[in-house]
């Protein structure tokens, strides 16, 4: 079965939104590799509609430029660009498609099928709906050093509770952290008085 990762530029207080405002400044060489890493070498490239509609409107150009980045957007170019949204859409970039039908359904076959890894870009509504529904299968954040006070974050109030586990983190130069989710079981139910035997006793 196909794995799906995520990949979202997260502020300290959860915001998600608009990260094209306020990450850059923490852009180097470890978070280039690390998102090379996950959509440059994918041949398919999951996304929600405003996402995708921000990838057609930048990458297309940058690689007709020619310019340092043009290879990686030959790569997202290259890969099958597959697109959530309620709304018909018309497509002018290459390799481009729409889901058909329910989306968890769509995505469940999506996995079933031949092929490697799956990737994903922002899309946060598509983020939600995957992880509530078991199908991300890894959820990779870079923390930023940044409280932003306000913005759309990553989960909202009211929703249920989904347990992950880390599997890995790195620390860049920066200060941002690169941590790797996967889901977990849930930690089950505990309170105070399991949690106060794991407090320092004093010495005798």
């Amino acid at each position: 079965m196909r794995k799906i990762t995520a990949d979202l530029f997260i502020s300290l207080d959860g915001v998600v939104e608009a990260p094209d405002q306020w990450h850059f400044p923490y852009f180097n060489d470890e978070m280039g590799a690390a998102v090379g890493a996950s959509l440059g070498t994918v041949d398919t490239i999951l996304l929600g509609r405003k996402t995708y509609d921000t990838f057609a409107g930048a990458w297309p150009e940058r690689e007709a430029a020619g310019g340092e980045d043009a290879s990686f957007a030959k790569s997202l170019g290259d890969a099958r660009k597959i697109v959530a949204s309620n709304q018909k859409l018309e497509f002018t970039r290459r390799n481009s498609e729409q889901i058909d039908g329910d989306l968890i359904d769509a995505v469940t076959a999506l996995k079933n099928e031949p092929g490697g890894n799956i990737a994903m870009s922002g899309s946060v509504s598509v983020v939600r709906q995957l992880l509530a529904a078991g199908l991300l299968d890894e959820l990779h954040l870079l923390v930023h050093p940044i409280a932003l006070g306000k913005g759309m974050r990553l989960f909202d109030e009211g929703e249920s509770s989904i347990p992950l586990k880390l599997i890995s983190s790195e620390t860049f130069q920066t200060g941002v952290l690169n941590l790797v989710y996967a889901p977990a079981e849930s930690a089950g139910d505990a309170g105070y008085d399991e949690a106060k035997t794991h407090l320092p006793q004093p010495e005798q």
